[in-house]
Parts: structure tokens; sequence; C-alpha cells
């Protein structure tokens, strides 16, 4: 399973159930990523789409501990084991913040956006500069858009 997310320069993702900034570049890079792949996410972050709904042309598997939830065009699961089991080795863990941390052991491949800023937060992506197990794999050159420096950066479980 792959992680995707983007990530200030403290691996904030998120205030108050909202992205830090939307960057256009990058949002059309999620979405050529991760179209055609499963995406697993939070009922929480589902919330935050245009709607509510699922996204499109991604088999969307939703996390959520109510047993009464029910998203259409998405299968919901209850737990992260059941979603291993559930989700293709091809899945996206798309967030939030719970999702990543409980999902982390999981995953192989970390493409993350980095923002050279800093902004308000009360969510965050694990830090995985900080984890031994993971290793920095390829690092591209900054991209500005919409007065916001930032880069893509790919990381790897070791071993």
């Amino acid at each position: 399973m792959y992680l995707i997310a983007a990530v200030d320069q403290n691996w904030a993702i998120g205030y108050q159930n909202k992205l830090l900034a939307r960057i256009s570049p990058d949002l059309k890079r999620f979405k050529t990523l991760t179209l055609g792949h499963p995406v697993l996410l939070g009922r929480k972050t589902l919330e935050t789409f245009p709607g509510g709904k699922p996204l499109p042309g991604r088999q969307n598997y939703i996390l959520s501990t109510n047993r009464d939830c029910k998203v259409e065009n998405a299968l919901v699961l209850h737990s992260l084991e059941e979603a291993k089991g559930a989700c293709p080795a091809d899945t996206f863990v798309i967030g939030g913040a719970q999702v990543y941390r409980e999902a982390l052991d999981w995953c192989d491949t970390a493409y993350i956006t980095k923002i050279h800023a800093a902004f308000e937060a009360d969510a965050w992506f694990p830090d995985l500069d900080a984890l031994p197990e993971w290793e920095l794999a390829e690092e591209e050159p900054p991209l500005e858009s919409d007065g916001l420096t930032f880069h893509y950066a790919t990381y790897r479980r070791r071993g």
C-alpha cells in the first residue's frame, strides 16, 4: 500500500478538518497518481470532499467506527484490520491523520508534497525523516504556485 499527503515543514496536514493549502499542481498530481487505484480514507476526510462524496475513478474504502455508516459508491470498513483484508496492494492511504498513523506499518511507499511553510494545524502526518524504517528515496526540485514553494519527495520503507 501507498501513502500520499501534502505536509508543511512540521509534517502538519490539516487544520479544522481542512487542507493547509490548496496547491493546484499538487491536486493534479494527487489525481494522476491515485486515479484507477483504490483509496483508503477516514469518514471525516470524506466529509471534506466536494459534496462529501467519494472520489470518482477510484474504489473508495471508507473507515468508520459507526456500524450504521453507509456511503453511496464506496465500501465502508469498520477497522484497520478489516481494511487490510479488503484493500488491494495498490491502495493509496489518503488521510486523515489517524488513518495515516494506523496504516503506516502496512505501507512501503509514501508520496509526500513538502510545503516550504509552517501553518496553524491540528493534524499531522508521521515524520518520516525521524523514523529509521523509512528513507528518502527521491526528491524533486522546488516548485512554486500561488506564492507557495513546495517540492515532491518519495519515501520508501527500508529493507
